[in-house]
């Protein structure tokens, strides 16, 4: 195995933890479902709702939490929280019929992303706020409104490419947003279009975890909103999306460990960690270490609303030093955010069911290959590299261990890897064994997966504890009032 197992146990919360030890429950939802299988937790999505809303309350503001659709398109976990007072960031038509079919009105729904006529004309038809990405799209959207003679359709200018102090800040080109080097413009067109569009607010939103770069787009933005201000305007919020990420791993020194093993694997100083390789971005020329880990930083302490809370603490230079938090309450700002990924932490469960484990001939990792495609556990196109928990059919079947495998889809591709790193167990799995991926609820569960060969994609079932005990229903059969009345 080449020395001590390098693990990477995830980070388990107390609903996930229990149905981990459900494991009956486990196996016969596989058995009767197929596998693999995605189990989400509707109660956990209203939990993690209300640690964000505990963070506004901190800092006395104001505004919404919309859920980024995107990221699971769960409708048990959609009506859930149709139930609280969040909102949801919808991306297609698709998804923004979704959203008022499982129970949200108008008025907590935002419609971003790239948007077709039907998607532009029914948000503007139902009154969703529209979050804008170029001047173009607003004359279209302005000319929807008056052909079909709607309502005055409320929008968020969605800006990208902020500089601050001279220096440009946003350090990678975005196909989203206005650049505000072109705001101008995109004002000249509001104004003109006064009478069928209402500028509610800004927005941004940044492929980076940088807080820096972060809490400078929101300084920005602020800016921006004084102009809209001086030109007769009235704004009332700044949008500042998502990607506030998730804590994946129980243990920060094992993602270090990790990391530092897979950079000497990477230059031949030890075994190699990967299958073929391959290096996640690490590569050795001639003895130097080149290129960067393209990898999640799967373990973030700072991470969903701590996150949040850092950027609202975040001091502005250029305001005296004064926390981003302040200067939003000063100007009476709402604040809305659009977590995805961060909301959905502790979610959601992906089962997978071991067919065949095999011994190589030369030795070395075992071979185990799963009722499951890569797709199925999109951990690894998301960067996430984090261990299953192995739930063995029989539990009083002897442990062999610890173990180093290699885990293989179903797909008749040499390229259908569920994971290219060795993975490490802490018992030898059997075919009939559950290799249950953990926190997949945030687009590693249904974002990629595919009909590929013409084999299904996951079930989904919603799971939730109901007098000390788990039931469940078909994600599609899942109601906030469901009870001991469906199927268990």
């Amino acid at each position: 195995m080449g020395g001590q197992p390098l693990y990477l146990a995830p980070r388990l919360g107390e609903r996930l933890r229990s149905l981990l030890e459900s494991r009956e429950l486990l196996h016969t939802l596989t058995d009767a479902l197929g596998s693999p299988l995605d189990m989400v937790v509707p109660d956990q999505l209203a939990t993690n709702l209300e640690q964000f809303r505990v963070v506004y309350r901190r800092h006395q503001l104001s505004g919404q939490v919309f859920f980024a659709h995107k990221a699971n398109g769960s409708s048990a976990l959609l009506r859930r929280l149709a139930a609280t007072d969040a909102g949801v960031d919808v991306a297609s038509l698709a998804e923004l019929q979704h959203a008022l079919g499982a129970g949200f009105t108008p008025d907590r729904i935002m419609a971003t992303g790239p948007k077709n006529p039907e998607f532009l004309w029914l948000a503007a038809r139902t009154s969703v706020t529209v979050g804008v990405d170029s001047r173009d799209e607003l004359e279209q959207l302005a000319a929807l409104v008056r052909k079909h003679a709607l309502d005055r359709a409320r929008v968020l200018l969605r800006l990208s490419g902020f500089e601050t102090s001279g220096v440009r800040v946003l350090s990678r080109r975005s196909r989203f947003g206005t650049p505000v080097r072109e705001l101008e413009p995109l004002l000249e067109a509001v104004e003109r279009h006064g009478d069928v569009v209402d500028p509610v607010g800004v927005a941004y939103h940044l492929d980076t975890t940088s807080l820096t770069e972060k809490a400078m787009a929101l300084e920005g933005c602020l800016r921006v909103l004084e102009e809209c201000r001086s030109r007769g305007l009235r704004p009332v919020a700044v949008d500042v999306g998502g990607g506030f990420g998730a804590d994946y791993l129980a243990d920060g020194e094992q993602w270090e460990r990790y990391t530092t093993e897979l950079t000497r694997a990477v230059l031949g100083i030890r075994p190699p960690l990967t299958w073929g390789g391959h290096g996640y971005g690490l590569r050795n020329e001639g003895g130097t270490l080149r290129g960067s880990l393209g990898l999640y930083p799967a373990h973030r302490p700072v991470a969903g609303p701590r996150y949040l809370d850092e950027l609202f603490a975040h001091p502005v230079v250029a305001f005296d030093g004064r926390p981003l938090a302040a200067l939003l309450l000063e100007h009476l700002y709402d604040l809305h955010v659009e977590p995805g990924r961060a909301l959905l932490d502790q979610c959601g469960l992906t089962l997978t069911k071991v067919l065949e484990v095999r011994e190589p001939e030369n030795g070395g990792e075992l071979l185990v290959r799963l009722a499951a495609k890569a797709d199925d556990v999109a951990l690894e196109e998301h960067g996430v590299l984090m261990d299953p928990v192995v739930v063995p059919r029989d539990p009083a079947r002897p442990g062999e261990g610890p173990v180093a495998v290699h885990l293989f889809g179903s797909l008749c591709l040499e390229a259908d890897m569920v994971t290219r790193r060795t993975v490490f167990l802490p018992r030898r799995p059997e075919p009939g064994d559950l290799l249950v991926f953990a926190n997949t609820a945030g687009y590693c569960m249904d974002f990629h997966a595919t009909h590929a060969q013409q084999q299904p994609v996951a079930r989904k079932v919603a799971a939730w504890q109901e007098s000390g005990s788990w039931r469940w229903c078909l994600d599609d059969e899942y109601w906030p009032i469901t009870s001991v009345g469906g199927a268990q």
